[in-house]
């Protein structure tokens, strides 16, 4: 596959998404695609080449804009919401995948709401979304957790979460760890007011058949229970939360 056919699966991979009102999704895809056009413009010779390139620059650049704006109003009045279906047993929903587009310099504090951090496999998702936090949010200060206990190993619950807590703190993020016995909702709230609502918590994922199987540690391969996630946008979290 040439470089341009690759931009060209991208975009209209875009455009799928955008006919589903994925706009976020859409995109991220746009901007991709756009740039290795932009790239391939660049080292192009050919003048008729050149000028195909440039009007489908121009045109999936105006629908990017369209998005942009779009987005931005519904965000304004408070109407924003995306929604993905995830299938039973499909594969390709990392949480990067899933939220890592909001995770950024914006983002200072990140709020999990999860009645289910309690096991080691549920630890170790947690874990996960910890260490994406840190590598994506530059000014992120702490991350707060409000979960359920678990009665039955609750020493060890107590241990995984102090040992996050521990390594947080060496990139200057602090965990803040709550429990409720009465939680059942679950979302995942950025203080840049992005909300990310996922049906099942962070524990959609189907465990795998051995530790030696693909999706073991990339979980965009591993198989999902099915679920619905949720995007939601509010402009008062940091006065709500902060």
């Amino acid at each position: 596959m040439n470089i341009e056919s690759a931009a060209i699966n991208i975009l209209k991979r875009g455009v799928e998404l955008d006919t589903k009102k994925r706009y976020t999704e859409a995109l991220v895809c746009y901007q991709e695609g756009l740039q290795i056009l932009v790239d391939k413009i660049k080292g192009e010779i050919d003048e008729t080449s050149r000028s195909y390139l440039r009007k489908k620059v121009e045109e999936y650049m105006n629908r990017a804009e369209c998005i942009k704006k779009l987005v931005s109003k519904q965000k304004e009045i408070g109407q924003f919401h995306e929604q993905v279906h995830i299938e039973n047993d499909s594969t390709g929903h990392s949480y990067k995948t899933l939220f890592g587009r909001f995770l950024d310099e914006d983002v200072q504090f990140v709020i999990i709401e999860d009645p289910y951090i309690r096991s080691f496999h549920q630890c170790q998702n947690f874990l996960r979304v910890c260490e994406l936090l840190v590598k994506s949010c530059d000014k992120l200060k702490h991350i707060e957790l409000l979960t359920s206990k678990d009665n039955k190993s609750n020493k060890d619950q107590s241990n995984w979460l102090k040992n996050i807590s521990i390594d947080l703190l060496k990139y200057n993020v602090q965990l803040i760890v709550k429990f409720s016995e009465t939680l059942h909702d679950r979302q995942i709230i950025l203080s840049s007011g992005w909300i990310v609502k996922i049906g099942r918590g962070l524990d959609f994922y189907k465990a795998t058949e051995n530790k030696f199987c693909l999706g073991m540690h990339d979980l965009d391969l591993r198989p999902c229970h099915e679920t619905t996630v949720d995007i939601l946008h509010s402009k008062n979290i940091k006065q709500s939360y902060g």
